[in-house]
């Protein structure tokens, strides 16, 4: 656990997060979710004793991670904490020796030009028919 101010603390989800977790990531399901908690693929950041968003990841190749989620509740958006949370992750990951970390976004998406300002470079796209162009960034730790 790192704190980052007063009151924001980053973390490995448990189980006390999962009913949070479960409620507001819509993009995964349960038993998977549950899966990824357990693996320590989900780290929460929490005001005082409430989730009040996470970052999830996997690993491209089985060895490169990937960020595949990162989400805040409205009110905490736009106060660098987002920008914190991928920070801690980086470190978390650079920890396990890990030289490079991967993201990607929505080409209609604002995301991508706040992950380029985290030094994250575009490296490839993937066309899906019924979707925007998504967008592959790459840092190097």
């Amino acid at each position: 656990m790192v704190t980052f101010n007063r009151e924001l603390e980053f973390q490995y989800a448990d189980m006390n997060c999962k009913d949070y977790l479960e409620s507001m990531d819509k993009h995964i399901n349960k038993d998977r979710l549950y899966k990824k908690i357990k693996d320590n693929e989900v780290i929460v950041v929490k005001d005082k004793d409430n989730v009040i968003g996470w970052l999830r990841f996997n690993y491209f190749w089985d060895n490169i991670p990937m960020m595949n989620m990162l989400f805040l509740e409205q009110p905490y958006r736009g106060k660098k904490i987002g920008k914190a949370l991928v920070k801690f992750w980086e470190e978390e990951m650079r920890k396990q020796s890990y030289e490079q970390v991967m993201t990607s976004t929505q080409a209609d998406e604002h995301a991508q030009h706040f992950y380029r300002k985290l030094a994250y470079n575009d490296s490839g796209c993937l066309v899906l028919e019924t979707q925007a162009l998504e967008i592959i960034l790459i840092k190097q730790l």
